[in-house]
C-alpha cells in the first residue's frame, strides 16, 4: 500500500492528477495550489474558473493551514458530520488558483472524507508539504462521475495530464451517492446540493448546541 501512495504524492509532486476513492464517489486530486496542476485538472474535466474545484484535507484542525475560516456554525457541522460525506464552503482568505476560489469572495468548498485511502492520502500530502489537493468528482463534464472501481479505471491514464488511479487492493468501494454541499460563508448556512446527508440531519445539527 505504501508504495501506491509514494507513486500518487510523487504524481501531486510534478503537477499530475490522482484519482482515488471516498465515501461517495471516486474523487479527483491535483494540487490546488498550482497554477498548473489546476490548469490540467480544468483541461481533463471541461471545465472553467466558472466551477471552482473542492479541496481535500485530513482534518478540521488542518483548514486554519490552507487559510480557511471555520464559522461558528460550520464548526457545529465538522463535529458531527466530519469526517464524513459534507462538503462546507467556507471563507477563505489565501490566494488560491483561478478555478479553486470562488471569484465573488474567495469562498473555497472543503471536504474531509471518512474513506480511509482518502484520509490516507490527505494525511500524507500534508505530511510531505504538499497540496491540499482538489476533491472534484472523476469524471468529465458532462459525464456520469465514477462510482466504482471499473468506470474510475476506463477514466484513467498514465500521461501526466490524466488521472492515475491509486488503486489498493480490498479497499472499500465508494458509495455512489454524491456528498452534500452546504455554503456557511454567510449568517445562516445553506444547503446548495442534498446529497449523501439529507438537508434534515444538516439543520438539526446546526441546532445541537446553537445556544451554547
Amino acid at each position: 500500500m505504501s508504495a501506491a501512495f509514494d507513486q500518487a504524492l510523487e504524481r501531486i509532486g510534478r503537477g499530475g492528477l490522482v484519482a482515488y476513492p471516498t465515501e461517495t464517489l471516486y474523487g479527483l486530486g491535483a494540487d490546488a495550489t498550482r497554477s498548473d496542476a489546476v490548469a490540467r485538472l480544468q483541461d481533463w474535466k471541461g471545465r472553467g474558473d466558472d466551477q471552482p474545484f473542492s479541496l481535500l484535507v485530513e482534518s478540521a484542525d488542518a483548514l486554519g493551514a490552507v487559510g480557511v475560516h471555520l464559522p461558528a456554525a460550520a464548526r457545529r457541522l465538522t463535529r458531527a458530520l466530519w469526517p464524513g460525506p459534507l462538503t462546507l464552503v467556507l471563507p477563505c482568505d489565501r490566494e488560491l488558483p483561478g478555478g479553486v476560489a470562488r471569484s465573488s469572495d474567495g469562498a473555497v468548498g472543503v471536504r474531509c472524507s471518512s474513506h480511509p485511502l482518502a484520509a490516507e492520502l490527505a494525511r500524507r500530502l500534508a505530511g510531505r508539504g504538499l497540496g491540499p489537493v482538489t476533491a472534484t468528482s472523476l469524471n468529465r463534464s458532462g459525464g456520469p462521475a465514477a462510482a466504482g472501481r471499473d468506470a474510475a479505471a476506463s477514466l484513467c491514464g498514465d500521461d501526466l495530464g490524466e488521472p492515475w488511479l491509486l488503486d489498493v487492493p480490498g479497499a472499500a468501494p465508494p458509495g455512489g451517492v454524491a456528498s452534500t454541499v452546504v455554503d456557511a460563508t454567510g449568517e445562516e448556512p445553506v444547503v446548495l446540493r442534498e446529497g449523501a446527508v439529507s438537508r434534515a440531519r444538516v439543520e438539526a445539527c446546526l441546532c445541537e448546541g446553537a445556544d451554547a
